[in-house]
């Protein structure tokens, strides 16, 4: 991640998390989210806000209309017209992920990838979110997937930690431990 995204992500975490903020962190990366997403989507707004041709104060304008239709915080679109006007429209991912990164930091919240061999229920989502919080010591919020091939299962990703409780996991580890005594 570019150390330009990092400041800028920091530097909006300091203004959203100093309690002066009227909305909550979730709500800002869900606003700054969105418009990347609008971003991405839409080929005309992207060239807009990416020509040098266009002037910082028509861009503005396109951020304030869009803003206002997209009921984004003041505090968001301020820090958009920032985005813009150092030409940074090109990292706005990097910024929103670092954002994120460091809101979670500060909240004590980590994020999973939790890949079962089956669609869970939300029960079972639930207990494995608790557990998986319980084990790290700190809340979880846990994104799930199918993956049939893990046979049962399932496997947790929680940063670069790797938590394999999967059947084909099992059975690897023990073609290994074989392999090794032969």
């Amino acid at each position: 991640m570019p150390a330009v995204a990092s400041r800028y992500a920091r530097a909006l975490a300091d203004i959203v998390l100093s309690g002066k903020s009227t909305f909550t962190a979730e709500e800002a990366v869900e606003q700054v989210r969105a418009f990347e997403e609008l971003v991405e989507r839409s080929d005309d707004l992207r060239n807009v806000l990416l020509s040098p041709s266009v002037p910082p104060a028509r861009k503005r304008a396109v951020i304030k209309g869009i803003g206002e239709r997209m009921e984004i915080s003041r505090i968001i679109r301020n820090f958009l017209y920032v985005v813009i006007d150092h030409r940074r429209i090109p990292i706005l991912p990097a910024i929103r992920r670092a954002f994120e990164n460091y809101v979670d930091e500060t909240l004590g919240i980590v994020r999973a990838e939790v890949v079962a061999a089956l669609d869970l229920t939300e029960p079972q989502r639930g207990m494995i979110t608790e557990k998986l919080s319980r084990l790290t010591g700190k809340r979880v919020e846990s994104k799930f997937s199918v993956d049939p091939d893990l046979v049962g299962g399932i496997v947790a990703r929680i940063g670069s930690t790797i938590y394999d409780g999967s059947v084909r996991g099992q059975l690897l580890a023990l073609r290994r431990k074989l392999v090794s005594e032969a």
